[in-house]
């Protein structure tokens, strides 16, 4: 009777580990070689605040989340969709419940416990660990890789995935060095850049020394003809939060355009004639800091923000629509090495629909390391696990089309 097919998988974050529990279900002989000491590094950092596995909204929009990659990612979110995301979590212990947002967690609110269970389910099935491993390259066919004390190892396998991770957050394994070594073997591959990441502003020595750290709630963000209602954080280099996230595909395309100007609305459950309507019943006299608080309930920080464009117009009118469209200038973007996600990657054009790669025969890739994007809300874990089961699934069809 013949051995199981080798499968090596190169990253223990979600795609990697899901795409090994599939394989694993299904007879094969599994590896998972990671960098790190233990799995998923950045999926615990992502449950400090909450895990938010996935999202519980209607299907068409959370589709429109992934802009340009909607439609490549269609079928594979259509093979592993957000309801079936909660029945695996529920499988391994982790109840979820679906917030007053939509947004999907664990009752627990926390990846650890998940990732334990997932873990034990994993070893359970034969997965076999290598932990401190960098991948470096190839021998010929063979796999190889640099424990931390330097010392050399092949690994011969019947096919690979490959769920490095992007190129965020590099100090908890995705640093993108994966680039160069699939570059050099003709993998076309997107320049990463940060997404879900805060963005620099000049404030005011008053907002900055003041304000850092104070949040805006129930705001709404613009950057063009997109608009994102939600919350925001002042900071010292300007502004983060989720609201500032999930326009970080126009806000890039406008840095690189040369401009770009964000519109903060402080009042939006308010139309400019309703608020208008407001000031024009404030008595004479009154000064423009008591307006922003007594009149409208603006926090200090929102009033701070209304003055910070310059001199401000006491007509009702045009000081009603200045406050429902304030502008902020965005000089650049935060950094890959504090982004929550980065766009970038794996050219959808590299791989075929089962997501291996043309020139590499047998070679998969999932998760970050494709050219997609998302905001947070649940949309990056949900197409990480959608990606590496496909991925996984590419790999059994494949070798049963070899026949191996």
């Amino acid at each position: 009777m013949s051995s199981p097919a080798r499968i090596a998988i190169i990253g223990g974050g979600p795609a990697g580990l899901f795409a090994a529990e599939y394989l694993g279900t299904k007879g094969f002989a599994v590896s998972v070689f990671e960098r790190m000491p233990t799995p998923g590094r950045k999926f615990l950092m992502a449950g400090r605040g909450g895990l938010n596995l996935t999202h519980s909204e209607a299907e068409n929009r959370f589709l429109d989340r992934y802009r340009a990659a909607r439609d490549w990612l269609a079928p594979m979110l259509d093979g592993f969709s957000p309801a079936d995301l909660r029945n695996w979590a529920d499988g391994l212990g982790a109840e979820t419940f679906i917030g007053s947002s939509g947004r999907v967690f664990p009752r627990a609110m926390k990846a650890s416990p998940l990732l334990r269970a997932w873990r034990h389910r994993l070893e359970a099935l034969g997965v076999e660990f290598h932990w401190r491993m960098r991948w470096t390259g190839w021998n010929d066919d063979a796999l190889q890789f640099q424990s931390e004390a330097g010392e050399s190892f092949e690994f011969q396998s019947d096919a690979v995935i490959l769920a490095l991770g992007g190129a965020s957050w590099p100090r908890l394994g995705s640093d993108a060095g994966w680039t160069r070594r699939l570059g050099e073997r003709g993998v076309d591959i997107a320049p990463f850049q940060a997404s879900n990441c805060g963005v620099e502003i000049g404030w005011s020595d008053v907002v900055r020394e003041r304000f850092s750290g104070e949040p805006l709630k129930t705001i709404a963000l613009s950057c063009g003809e997109e608009r994102v209602a939600g919350e925001a954080m002042i900071a010292a280099y300007g502004l983060e939060g989720g609201a500032v996230y999930a326009l970080s595909d126009p806000i890039r395309r406008a840095l690189a355009a040369g401009r770009c100007e964000l519109r903060l609305d402080l009042r939006t459950n308010l139309t400019v004639e309703q608020l208008a309507a407001k000031l024009a019943r404030v008595r004479k006299g009154q000064s423009l800091s008591t307006v922003l608080r007594k009149t409208l309930g603006l926090a200090p920080q929102a009033a701070a923000l209304v003055r910070e464009a310059g001199e401000v117009s006491r007509d009702p009118q045009a000081l009603a629509a200045h406050i429902k469209s304030i502008p902020l200038s965005v000089t650049a973007q935060r950094g890959l090495d504090r982004a929550i996600s980065s766009a970038g990657g794996i050219a959808r054009s590299a791989v075929d629909d089962q997501l291996m790669l043309k020139a590499i025969p047998g070679t998969f890739v999932a998760g970050e390391m494709l050219d997609w994007d998302a905001p947070t809300g649940g949309y990056l874990l949900q197409a990480t696990f959608a990606t590496g089961l496909a991925a996984a699934k590419g790999v059994e069809a494949w070798l049963n089309a070899e026949g191996r």
